[in-house]
């Protein structure tokens, strides 16, 4: 009876297994924002993460974070790491590509609690005396990311961080 039993449980585990090695391994997540800005005043706030501060939503999740910065003071070569608690784990952002009051792509490398390197992207497009601003991340799951994947909705649990920040950074950049 315990064969049978264990028997069934292995044969559960590799189908599981499969059943995660199946599923795809891109992933994004994307959200956008309307804001009363011009993109000349948004850009300045994607491109220098000294300005980060203001509207990056896991600041909050640890106030002892540390953050060093290197490289180009803003755009195309500067950096920025943190090290922080279990919420916000450690990681790497660089500045690949800026084009002033349209584009900021970065490479964010994440360290802990799992590593992965995500492109980034932050678009800005007027719309008459608005613009729009889009985040995107973007990825690629290995076996654990897919695994996690199947019981955690990734778009939602970063789509919300990426509203909150949107909505900060609406608030810094319409400020008079």
């Amino acid at each position: 009876m315990v064969r049978k039993i264990l028997l069934i449980l292995v044969i559960l585990l590799v189908v599981f297994a499969v059943f995660i090695q199946s599923r795809p391994a891109a992933f994004s997540v994307q959200r956008s924002a309307t804001m009363a800005a011009t993109p000349a005043t948004i850009f300045p706030h994607l491109n220098d993460f000294h300005l980060w501060d203001a509207w990056l939503p896991w600041n909050e999740l640890d106030a002892q974070m540390q953050k060093t910065y290197s490289g180009s003071p803003s755009g195309v070569g500067a950096v920025y790491e943190w090290k922080g608690n279990d919420d916000v784990g450690s990681g790497r952002m660089t500045v690949t590509e800026a084009v002033a009051n349209e584009r900021v792509a970065i490479r964010l490398e994440f360290f802990e609690p799992m590593e992965g390197i995500n492109p980034t992207t932050f678009t800005i497009v007027p719309q008459g005396a608005q613009s729009t601003v889009t985040w995107r991340m973007e990825g690629q799951n290995g076996f654990i990311g897919k695994a996690f994947a199947v019981f955690v909705d990734m778009d939602a649990m970063l789509g919300k961080d990426f509203d909150k920040g949107l909505a900060k950074l609406k608030a810094v950049v319409e400020r008079p």
